[in-house]
């Protein structure tokens, strides 16, 4: 019967780890990623509704915009206003919105999605 709690026995090609060599990650040419960047991921507190309208630039540049709405989020007739100025910006963009949470909405420009379903961690 084999028993599969049994200890591996160690591969004689395997080296020990204080003879181990580790590359200094500096002296390595990575290729630059950085010029295919095409969008960002940006937060953009809000305080006014006029903030909203700052941020259209980010929003028609095809970045990704968190809207942290904490500031004014008791303020009933002003987080309408942003969250149809938001919606508006979306459809202009072709793209996607949706509430986080109560004080939090987020904005995607065209071909990035927003899956609605939540990944739920086991407690």
């Amino acid at each position: 019967m084999v028993s599969i709690l049994k200890k591996k026995p160690q591969k004689s090609s395997q080296i020990p780890r204080s003879q181990r060599k580790f590359i200094d990650l500096n002296n390595v040419n990575l290729p630059d990623y950085t010029a295919e960047v095409k969008s960002t991921f940006k937060v953009a507190e809000i305080y006014k509704y006029e903030d909203i309208i700052n941020m259209s630039d980010f929003v028609y540049g095809g970045n990704i915009i968190l809207f942290d709405c904490k500031a004014i989020s008791n303020e009933d007739m002003l987080m309408k206003r942003i969250t149809e100025e938001i919606k508006s910006m979306g459809r202009d963009i072709n793209g996607d919105v949706a509430a986080i949470t109560k004080d939090l909405i987020i904005l995607t420009p065209k071909g990035i999605a927003i899956d609605r379903n939540k990944i739920r961690g086991s407690y």
